[in-house]
């Protein structure tokens, strides 16, 4: 009967253990690959993988950040976001990065990130960076060249250049496509209703008229 239980015990306590494998691997941002890396075929529709014999260093080398993006003139930003779309090499691996260069004064507007979590490292200058959590605590400080910061997956972070130089910050996720929500364009660029947009702000017409011209899609 003893025996009987111990068996019993064993194997609850594998199912439990096989049904916590399965959850975590669930709840990770990104599959894991099935072969040492998937260089996209460029012609194929399906996105299969090319053969990896034919694969080469360039592949796995991206050269398209040495130096900034186009600056902003409302924000001050640069970015240069690098997925898989970009640079093959990074196609079902689980990680994208950005480059990020902001102007004295410049500021990366409140947003986040549906699909990940976020490692930043300042490169160069002074930012005033942070993030709000579910509770509406905000954890900022101004960093410093060569510190770190994490953005969790989905929380509202921000960052502006305090200093007298350029800044440049260095970011990466884990998974290939992150995704990317800034709150003014989220908010008034979006085409929600100006009468909840005034209950909800306490503007008028008129003011939701100049933040939907400021944050709405250019006009084509």
């Amino acid at each position: 009967m003893g025996t009987r239980t111990a068996t019993a015990a064993v194997l609850q306590l594998a199912t439990g253990a096989l049904l916590l494998l399965l959850l975590s691997r669930s709840a990770s941002s990104d599959p894991d690959p099935l072969q040492d890396f998937c260089i996209p075929e460029p012609a194929s529709p399906a996105q299969r993988c090319k053969d990896p014999a034919t694969a080469t260093a360039g592949d796995f080398v991206f050269s398209g950040i040495r130096s900034p993006g186009n600056f902003s003139s409302d924000t001050g930003l640069a970015a240069v976001s690098v997925t898989a779309s970009a640079f093959p090499g990074l196609n079902t691996l689980g990680m994208s990065f950005v480059r990020a260069d902001l102007a004295p004064g410049g500021v990366n507007t409140p947003h986040y990130h549906p699909r990940a979590t976020e490692v930043a490292l300042v490169v160069e200058g002074r930012v005033y960076s942070g993030f709000v959590d579910s509770g509406n605590r905000v954890f900022a400080r101004v960093m410093e060249k060569g510190e770190v910061a994490v953005f969790p997956r989905g929380m509202l972070h921000f960052q502006m250049n305090v200093g007298k130089t350029p800044a440049t910050i260095f970011g990466t996720f884990d998974s290939q496509n992150p995704g990317l929500v800034r709150i003014p364009g989220a908010v008034f660029g979006s085409g929600i209703r100006e009468g909840l947009l005034e209950k909800a702000f306490g503007l008028n017409r008129e003011e939701i008229g100049r933040l939907r011209r400021r944050f709405g899609p250019p006009k084509q």
